[in-house]
């Protein structure tokens, strides 16, 4: 598996809660999420990745949707994040922090564990 292939692989499973936390700070567009997650080091994210996405959050209830007049230009679509959205980032974040804090530890652990040589126990 290519670092490229693996990269793309772990962001398609938190690119919607860093897009949530993209949108946090206020109304935002489609281009500026992009730029925002960009420069946070996520590389380029695709407008046919983004948009889809966009468009479930909304679905979802976790975003709103506001056409605003562009000065000068086309007009931009800004998402802001709902009660809901933002009860869902901070859920996320949480189960992140614990799910990441699992995956580092069993990564640098001098042992990846002993299997277990029997059958376990029935659970009651």
């Amino acid at each position: 598996m290519s670092t490229t292939t693996q990269r793309s692989e772990w962001l398609r499973g938190v690119l919607g809660l860093c897009v949530l936390r993209a949108m946090a700070d206020g109304p935002t567009y489609g281009y500026a999420i992009a730029a925002n997650l960009a420069r946070a080091g996520f590389g380029d994210v695709k407008g046919g990745t983004l948009y889809p996405l966009l468009a479930r959050l909304e679905k979802n209830d976790l975003v709103t949707v506001e056409w605003r007049a562009g000065a000068g230009g086309p007009g931009r679509k800004y998402f802001s994040l709902t009660d809901a959205g933002r009860a869902e980032l901070e859920q996320g974040i949480t189960q992140w922090q614990a799910f990441s804090s699992v995956v580092t530890g069993y990564l640098t652990s001098d042992s990846a564990g002993d299997a277990p040589t029997s059958p376990r126990p029935p659970t009651p």
